[in-house]
């Protein structure tokens, strides 16, 4: 079972490791049992954690308020919850099986 992801029924809980103040915004494979992002906004007063709900978002097909930050705001590890995504990049490495059959 990867260790990155789970379904909560519809819903995506992600397991990630940000590192903010990157050249470019990207989805960096993974970081130990998290899925690395790169984030270009820095660190400061919320900004990485806004620019990350925004690129979630879109590479998911949903709204940014959709993607909910459920822990570590102020860490580089944070768990995230997209309510319902629309669409799965293959960058997320997620297997094949979708909310339907996951537990």
């Amino acid at each position: 079972m990867n260790k990155h992801y789970r379904w909560q029924g519809e819903d995506l809980k992600l397991f990630c490791y940000i590192q903010p103040g990157a050249s470019r915004e990207e989805f960096a494979g993974l970081h130990g049992e998290r899925l690395k992002i790169r984030i270009a906004a820095a660190a400061t007063e919320g900004r990485a954690n806004k620019q990350l709900q925004q690129f979630l978002a879109k590479a998911c097909g949903v709204k940014k308020q959709a993607v909910e930050i459920t822990s570590g705001a102020q860490s580089r590890q944070k768990t995230l919850t997209i309510r319902a995504p629309v669409k799965l990049p293959a960058a997320l490495q997620l297997d094949a099986a979708g909310p339907a059959t996951a537990q």
